[in-house]
């Protein structure tokens, strides 16, 4: 009895994270129970000490243990891990783990999600988006934009300028508006549902341009110097970090400072020579600052004895001789000022240096540190918008548009689509919530920002294609009365850039996370890297037993709960929605687990086991945007008209977990440990969890298309107008029209299908587009009455107003291409 008291106790302890003194105190009483329960046998008590020693062995720190057990293990943990590049080691460094943690740990702390401060505007940031937002959304024309300026108009310029769009994030004392990080999503979010040229102009200065790094990192002239003109717009930024060799591989880029003495304003000083080579660099035709990712070298020794001194942040200034820009890009055809800059030998002194000489060769921390902020927030906010708006324009189109009698949106067809489309909009908008409310509390979220920024710009691409899937032949035209166009033109843009999601998936997402969010790793790799043999025995031996209960205790978790279904895990009780907490425990112990297992069993192999990584990344997405939704629907105080939504959202996520951990498993590279991981993650199969049914999706297909609080919830945000002469405002100002007059257009059809079969001259009237007198044939047989004659005409009117599309004077079109041609010469370096 002593044995089996003992391992059920450790089991126990293990399960519950229980070590230290209670541990002991535990571990002791199972032995002297057993011993009492056996007769108090000799052979039990022995067998029990010999048992309870080994645990003692392990438990507690001891000199035989780290010179006997850790020192070897720790040359063979040498082995194993993951060899990381100079680039690698510096990511890991920088950036602050949150809910990402709970969730790699096995055990989530659900009450301290829903218990750690959300996103919250101020009455200040709230007026500015209801003020000088909405007006910058109502000067801005994307057909006018795109087909005739090219560029935003001048006067919208200088409205930018003018209301401190470019400083929305600099700090009040320097001349910007010192907005939390969640206002400026929210800003950037509504522009884009408004024009997405304008939200990129908008998004950069605020998130990708020298701002941010010269407020975390600058020297105090330079604060002062240039923020209040970064604010003001008086100087225009842009950030150049793309080379066209170099790619995603920041670590390859080929653009150089070297170290040297130069003129500079009338002295000789100490400065870079600096030539460079960018593309794809946004605001860069524009931009009278130029930031810099360059490495830089000091042949001469003039600094020390290093020659290569490492990546560097500058700015240069648009024009000194050398500087090279103005020349566009046309990415997809979207007239944000995009392009390449180039320069030779281009002299600026220490000074132009982000935060000074003393931060030479430290800028790709101060990159990965700032980057995480912008990817949490531009490119996730301009698809949270996207979805917005092709629920609002998908949802009320679908309601006007009729065929057969009845509108589109009442066939189960349409509903397939409608269905991802409301869902997919609530669950991005959560995700991008979540995110921001981290930044607003210092957190620096490098994993959220790679895996928000991957999901959800793929999530747009899925939810605007649903939508044009759904519109048809009226999303295809191009014209003034298109309202999907634009952003389905942006849907590659957001996949590509701010680190395509190829790699961000494939690579970034697990491939840091593993490592940066592991409760032991970083520190088993910092005591591994240690060149003290003695401090890196007795540093690795204080974490590596540790590890070790944490893997254990993950085994027992995962196995237990898949056999509970969850059931076992004490969870929150708020929104009925426990199944739900249980499940994803369970599947954050089987990821803790599979981390583990990875990283013992592929290890340095790691980065070349990219379906791998992936299949994790998206494990860990479906984790996180189902937080996320519970976060958001407790933040609002569980409101009932959200309930279908939410356990939709929720049931799309642990089906798309469950699918992506099967993958994982059935393909796990040693194929050894397949069996046994199938075993302890899916002990009962794994085909109990289901999508959400029929049922469920018809409900949330109708969230977009019925007015009501669960409609106005999914697009609040966005920017629209009900004005007819507006692309989006036409089908909205239909919609509104035909709920009004619902019951007279019912009245209306159903007189239809009981017409005369005779009634030739009716029949023609209500096969043509003769509103006018199908209104007075309605009311002279008594369909309608008199008082609703005219709602009913000019509902009718709106609707087929809605489902025109635009077509060209062949002589105009000719005449524009007349004045185009060749124009458009093609600068080769680029």
């Amino acid at each position: 009895m002593s044995l089996t008291l003992l391992l059920i106790s450790a089991l126990i302890l293990l399960y519950f994270g229980r070590g230290g003194s209670t541990a002991l105190i535990v571990l002791t009483s199972a032995l002297v129970i057993g011993w009492f329960l056996d007769s108090a046998s000799l052979a039990s008590l022995f067998l029990g000490a010999l048992l309870y020693a080994a645990f003692l062995f392990l438990l507690m720190p001891n000199t035989f243990r780290r010179d006997w057990l850790s020192r070897p293990l720790l040359g063979w943990v040498r082995s194993m891990l993951p060899k990381l590049s100079d680039t690698e080691a510096e990511a890991l460094r920088s950036g602050s783990v949150d809910w990402d943690g709970e969730l790699f740990s096995g055990h989530p702390n659900w009450t301290r999600l829903l218990e750690t401060p959300h996103a919250r505007l101020t009455a200040e940031e709230q007026a500015f988006l209801d003020g000088p937002v909405n007006t910058l959304c109502e000067m801005v024309d994307d057909w006018t934009i795109t087909n005739e300026l090219f560029d935003l108009s001048a006067q919208t310029w200088d409205y930018v300028r003018e209301q401190g769009f470019f400083g929305l994030v600099i700090p009040t004392e320097y001349g910007g508006k010192g907005f939390s990080q969640s206002a400026h999503s929210e800003i950037v979010m509504k522009i884009s549902t408004r024009s997405v040229s304008a939200a990129v102009t908008v998004m950069v200065p605020n998130s990708l341009g020298p701002g941010e790094l010269l407020m975390e990192y600058g020297t105090d002239q330079q604060k002062s110097h240039y923020l209040p003109r970064l604010a003001s717009g008086e100087d225009i930024p842009c950030f150049a970090l793309t080379s066209p060799v170099a790619g995603s591989d920041a670590g390859a880029i080929p653009d150089k400072g070297i170290v040297c003495m130069g003129d500079w304003q009338g002295e000789k000083v100490l400065g870079l020579s600096v030539t460079w080579n960018k593309r794809y660099i946004t605001l860069a035709p524009v931009a009278t600052i130029i930031g810099l990712a360059i490495k830089v070298y000091d042949p001469e020794h003039l600094l020390g004895e290093d020659e290569t001194i490492g990546v560097t942040c500058v700015m240069v200034p648009h024009d000194l001789p050398g500087v090279n820009s103005g020349t566009r890009h046309l990415p997809m055809n979207s007239v944000f000022m995009n392009g390449p800059t180039w320069g030779n030998d281009v002299f600026i002194p220490m000074d132009q240096v982000i935060g000074g000489q003393d931060m030479l060769g430290k800028g790709w921390t101060m990159l990965l540190e700032c980057l995480s902020i912008g990817r949490s927030i531009s490119l996730p906010a301009l698809a949270a918008g996207a979805g917005k708006v092709a629920s609002l324009a998908t949802g009320s189109y679908s309601c006007v548009r009729e065929q057969f009698g009845r509108s589109i949106n009442q066939f189960e067809g349409v509903q397939e689509a409608l269905e991802p489309i409301a869902g997919y909009s609530y669950m991005m908008d959560a995700a991008r919530l979540l995110t921001t409310s981290m930044l607003d509390r210092g957190v620096r979220p490098a994993v959220p920002s790679a895996l928000l920024k991957y999901r959800n710009t793929d999530l747009m691409r899925v939810v605007v294609n649903h939508a044009m899937d759904v519109v048809a032949g009226r999303g295809v035209i191009t014209g003034p009365r298109n309202f999907m166009s634009r952003i389905y033109q942006a849907i590659p843009i957001a996949i590509t850039v701010e680190g395509a999601n190829i790699l961000t998936r494939s690579l970034m997402v697990f491939g840091q996370g593993a490592i940066r969010c592991h409760p032991f790793i970083v520190k088993e790799i910092e005591a591994a890297g240690m060149d003290d043999e003695t401090q890196a025995v007795a540093s690795f031996d204080a974490v590596f037993y540790r590890h070790i209960g944490h893997t254990t205790r993950n085994v027992l978790r995962s196995l237990l709960l898949g056999l509970s279904g969850g059931r076992l895990e004490a969870v929150p009780g708020g929104g009925n929605l426990r199944r739900y907490y249980g499940q994803l425990s369970r599947f954050s112990a089987a990821y803790s687990l599979l981390t583990d297992v990875t990283l013992l069993s592929i290890g340095g192999g790691l980065k070349a086991r990219q379906r791998l990584s992936g299949h994790m990344a998206d494990c860990l997405v479906q984790l996180y945007y189902a937080s996320a939704v519970i976060k958001q629907w407790h933040e609002e105080g569980y409101p009932e008209s959200e309930r279908d939504l939410v356990h939709w959202c929720l049931q799309t996520c642990l089906f798309e977990l469950q699918v992506h951990m099967r993958e994982l498993i059935d393909n796990y590279p040693v194929t050894v440990l397949r069996w046994p991981l199938r075993l302890l993650v899916f002990p009962l199969g794994s085909g109990h969890l289901r999508r959400p049914d029929e049922k469920l999706g018809t409900a949330v297909a109708a969230a977009i298309v019925n007015p009501g609080p669960t409609r106005d919830r999914i697009v609040r945000g966005a920017y629209y107008s009900e004005e007819p002469k507006d692309a989006l405002g036409r089908v909205l100002h239909a919609y509104n029209l035909a709920n009004a007059t619902q019951p007279l257009r019912d009245a209306l059809h159903e007189a239809v299908r009981h017409r005369d079969p005779d009634d030739l001259d009716g029949i023609a009237l209500l096969m043509g587009h003769q509103r006018r007198e199908l209104v007075d044939w309605a009311v002279a047989e008594k369909v309608i009455d008199e008082a609703d004659r005219d709602a009913l005409l000019e509902a009718l009117t709106a609707l087929y107003d809605v489902i025109r599309v635009d077509a060209f004077e062949a002589e105009g079109i000719k005449a524009m291409s007349e004045s185009v041609r060749g124009q458009r010469r093609v600068v080769e370096r680029n």
